[in-house]
């Protein structure tokens, strides 16, 4: 029995030792799973012509502010400022940051910020898309069936985002690269 733990002692000290491993299988999963979802819900947010991101389309609003969209007779003129602004910072939002955790550049942040988008994002889909009244969007945890959207679905997307914002982009990254040119930073008050 002793062999057997030893050889096992060793190897999780191996793994112990390659942290590096999960932050950059994060990043490449969000990439190969998550990168293509988002860009693609973007732009259908964007409005015509070059200054189209300035611009959201009507989808835009019905997607972000769906009962209030419904409630002005699908007319994007009748909402205000706020509106536009949160319409075209959630647009700008589903491009830059998932771009940010691909490149692994500002990752730690760019994580907390899709984490924040998720969670808004789910919410909008249970209670403005009306998901709350489907059982299935929602989903439930321990039920043995893993295709809910929102618990299941979004749960993992949140772990491999918790992850990057614990444990950083790992070492093929650009905050890398940015951390090991950086100097170095003193405490503003160093004892004496």
């Amino acid at each position: 029995m002793t062999p057997l733990i030893t050889s096992y002692t060793a190897l999780v000290d191996r793994l112990d030792r390659n942290d590096w491993i999960l932050p950059v299988l994060a990043r490449f999963l969000f990439a190969a799973i998550l990168l293509g979802y988002f860009w693609a819900s973007a732009q259908t947010k964007l409005g015509d012509g070059f200054f189209g991101f300035l611009s959201p389309s009507t989808g835009a609003y019905a997607q972000i502010f769906p009962k209030t969209f419904e409630a002005v007779g699908y007319d994007s003129s009748q909402l205000g400022p706020h509106h536009w602004a949160v319409t075209v910072a959630g647009t700008w939002a589903e491009f830059i940051l998932p771009a940010l955790i691909v490149l692994g550049l500002f990752t730690r942040p760019a994580a907390v910020g899709m984490i924040g988008f998720i969670a808004l994002q789910s919410l909008t889909d249970l209670f403005g898309h009306g998901g709350i009244e489907h059982a299935a969007t929602l989903g439930a945890w321990f039920d043995r069936m893993p295709d809910g959207v929102i618990l299941d679905q979004r749960g993992f997307w949140m772990l491999a985002l918790i992850l990057l914002v614990v444990k950083g982009a790992g070492p093929l990254s650009l905050d890398r690269l940015l951390l090991r040119n950086a100097p170095s930073v003193r405490p503003v008050c160093q004892p004496q």
